[in-house]
């Protein structure tokens, strides 16, 4: 091969984003073959599989989108563009329905027919059902999900599931997934899917990588990122105030709310299917199978923006200590109408305690509250050491204000509410703390008063204890009045010289 061509191979080599618009088509939602560019959806799945390839050398990744974003397209072409710069490698498809395996399958046989001559590799097999690099021993295996030995039989290296959270016997081809795909350098391992309720398969793969318990890391990809999605707004086009509300949430325009409006409508008027089948936040793609959760998903998403607020007020620490062996420690700490600081730890008793005394020595809190449902060691210990404005907070004691909630825990998610209600107010775009606080549904007693799911109920529906919630409502446990105004610490400095000076001119 002249040396020419080397350095072309080369080039178009060096990256996807460079490879795919000159090498791959793809067909639009019209119908047209065009060149494969990449668009927001791709491009941001592309910097974090470049991202975990640099930091770990492989790439295991959970994605949770909405419909017909490209994610499929991105990956299948990723992997075929894998695929044909490799040898001895396997690549895996495995999908929710025969339709779905036949058009990603034709979606693969496309990029390699319109691939250059220059890069397209010898092939001894190419049909409907399989693609046989023969020359460099690559393979594409492609399966429908229905028994539940798929996966098991040979060892792969790039591997798609799509639409997993529709999959039938998820559990096991997941397992078997596993067993086929070693955790090894240059492997890759996509799975992908609109939501389809909690308790699944899918939701727990999603829960466990935004907790990061799992190799996986969870990527989310929004609705609006979508160019389509977008419509010119009819003639007197207004928005009622759960849209305005919904709009500023997320910054969307007038075109971006009619097509959604046209969407909802489309679907009988469910909001809650739209969530779900094109999602703003993560909790809002789950939450059709929760329909009376007490804080809603776009109160969070307007928390989380970014903002010019600056910390003032009590100061205020919420700790909800580990209940069993892989559950973590989650830490709140709140300054007025910012959270300024979201910790979880792994850690045994003492070695909390010594954290949490550490954090009182920097911070000086105006109150530290901890939860003591389950144990009294943590506080009593602290309290022994002398640390002071420790309160322990029972979440099933009587509420201060009993008429309204029928329990502590009720009360301080109630305040909680409240305070983000309470414009403006900031957390951090954390994605467990976002997941949390909307994960909590609620109810009424026999004397109207309120009350919220029990964990138990919640683990029994596959949902994870709110930790991050349950710290950041402990912050509101009780009344707190700061103890002294917080000084930037050059004003600091200055405040007591001049209480010096006021109590003894001399010391000046």
């Amino acid at each position: 091969m002249h040396s020419e061509a080397v350095l072309a191979i080369a080039k178009l080599r060096k990256s996807f984003p460079i490879y795919a618009p000159r090498c791959l088509k793809i067909v639009t939602k019209s119908g047209s073959i065009v060149p494969f560019q990449l668009n927001k959806a791709q491009e941001f799945i592309e910097e974090r599989a470049e991202a975990q390839l640099k930091a770990r050398g492989y790439v295991r990744m959970v994605i949770l989108k909405g419909r017909q974003q490209g994610a499929s397209t991105y990956i299948t072409g990723r992997l075929y563009y894998k695929a044909t710069g490799a040898t001895g490698k396997n690549v895996g498809i495995l999908t929710h329905e025969q339709k779905a395996t036949d058009n990603l399958f034709t979606m693969v046989r496309r990029y390699h027919e319109h691939c250059p001559a220059l890069l397209k590799p010898s092939t001894a097999a190419d049909s409907a059902k399989e693609l046989w690099f023969n020359k460099r021993d690559v393979r594409y295996k492609i399966s429908t999900a229905g028994a539940k030995g798929t996966g098991r039989s040979s060892t792969i290296q790039y591997f798609h599931g799509s639409e997993v959270a529709f999959w039938p016997n998820a559990a096991s081809h997941m397992a078997g997934i596993g067993e086929a795909i070693p955790l090894a350098e240059g492997t890759e391992v996509y799975l992908e899917s609109t939501a389809n309720g909690i308790g699944n398969t899918f939701y727990n793969l999603w829960q466990d990588a935004v907790r990061g318990i799992s190799d996986y890391e969870a990527v989310f990809i929004p609705w609006y990122w979508e160019d389509g999605y977008s419509v010119d707004p009819p003639k007197g086009f207004a928005l009622d105030p759960d849209e305005a509300e919904y709009a500023d949430a997320f910054g969307l325009s007038l075109g971006q709310m009619a097509w959604r409006r046209k969407k909802i409508i489309g679907n009988g008027g469910d909001v809650s299917l739209f969530n779900q089948e094109y999602p703003a936040t993560p909790e809002m793609a789950f939450m059709a199978a929760s329909k009376r959760a007490l804080i809603p998903p776009t109160l969070v998403a307007e928390a989380a923006r970014p903002k010019t607020i600056a910390a003032g007020g009590p100061l205020i620490i919420g700790v909800d200590p580990a209940e069993y062996g892989d559950d973590q420690t989650a830490i709140v700490v709140r300054h007025g109408r910012k959270v300024i600081e979201v910790q979880r730890h792994k850690l045994a008793t003492m070695e909390l305690c010594g954290h949490i005394g550490l954090m009182i020595e920097r911070l000086d809190p105006d109150a530290v509250c901890i939860d003591v449902t389950n144990s009294h060691s943590m506080a009593d210990r602290l309290i022994e050491q002398h640390y002071r404005n420790i309160y322990k907070i029972s979440f099933g004691a009587g509420a201060i204000k009993n008429d309204q909630y029928a329990n502590k825990r009720a009360e301080m998610y109630g305040e909680m509410k409240a305070w983000l209600e309470d414009y403006p107010c900031e957390i951090p775009a954390h994605p467990v703390l976002m997941s949390d606080l909307s994960s909590v549904d609620y109810s009424y007693d026999s004397s109207r008063r309120m009350i919220l799911a029990s964990k138990e109920k919640m683990r029994s529906a596959g949902i994870p204890s709110p930790d991050m919630a349950d710290a950041l409502a402990l912050t509101f446990a009780v009344p707190v009045m700061p103890k002294r105004e917080r000084y930037e610490p050059w004003q600091e400095r200055l405040h007591r010289t001049q209480r010096k000076t006021r109590k003894n001119p001399q010391a000046a």
